[in-house]
């Protein structure tokens, strides 16, 4: 066997070694994922009458879900965890973009069952869940996030919003829910507010008769 023949015989033995090496990392990451997908599907098709407690339609949580996908966010804000339905639908998509989401409930039943439905969903490891009220604790936010969803009090969104609208990156959005029903005190003057500023753009979702807006941070 000549020298060239040995050489190239010792080079597929190494470049063997690593694809061996390597791909069990990447198939674990994935089947990992398809896992959570698998168990959150389950889980969202066996409880899909259940919400209640104010709690998203699905056609919503399914638009959270695509904006957290399509822009690959990472770090999501939620004010309003109720039963859990929506941050369910958000942390199943950062558990595809390794992200994580924080997400706010001052109602202490709602939220000791928000706990018990994403650990049935197989989410807990996405979700930062906070017991309190928001009104304080998202002045205590860090940032900087690429998105929130805020579904609490009405009349308090436009005061969550100059809270969190400078602690959102470049081309993150604030989302609220409720904003095409105009009985929702709050709602008109928030909507008034945002779609005012020059940086930022705001577009209304009409998945459902509830409607989101989307108000995405296009410069400070």
């Amino acid at each position: 066997m000549n020298l060239l023949h040995r050489f190239g015989i010792f080079f597929i033995v190494i470049i063997f070694a690593a694809i061996v090496n390597e791909s069990p990392v990447f198939s674990q990451d994935e089947a990992q994922k398809t896992e959570i997908d698998r168990k959150v599907r389950s889980f969202l098709q066996s409880h899909a009458n259940e919400w209640e407690d104010w709690s998203v339609p699905e056609a919503d949580g399914r638009v959270l879900y695509d904006l957290i996908i399509q822009n690959n966010y990472t770090r999501v804000v939620e004010i309003g965890t109720s039963t859990g339905h929506s941050a369910i639908w958000m942390a199943w998509a950062l558990s595809q973009t390794d992200g994580m989401l924080i997400t706010i409930e001052i109602d202490e039943g709602r939220y000791k069952k928000a706990l018990i439905n994403f650990k049935a969903a197989g989410l807990s490891d996405y979700i930062d869940a906070r017991l309190g009220d928001a009104h304080e604790l998202v002045k205590q936010l860090k940032g900087p996030f690429d998105m929130v969803f805020s579904d609490a009090d009405k009349e308090w969104y436009k005061n969550y919003f100059m809270v969190l609208a400078p602690k959102l990156a470049i081309g993150g959005c604030f989302t609220a829910h409720n904003v095409a029903s105009s009985h929702w005190g709050g709602i008109r003057e928030f909507l008034d507010y945002v779609q005012s500023l020059p940086n930022f753009k705001t577009t209304i979702i009409r998945s459902s008769p509830a409607g989101i807006s989307v108000s995405c941070k296009e410069a400070e």
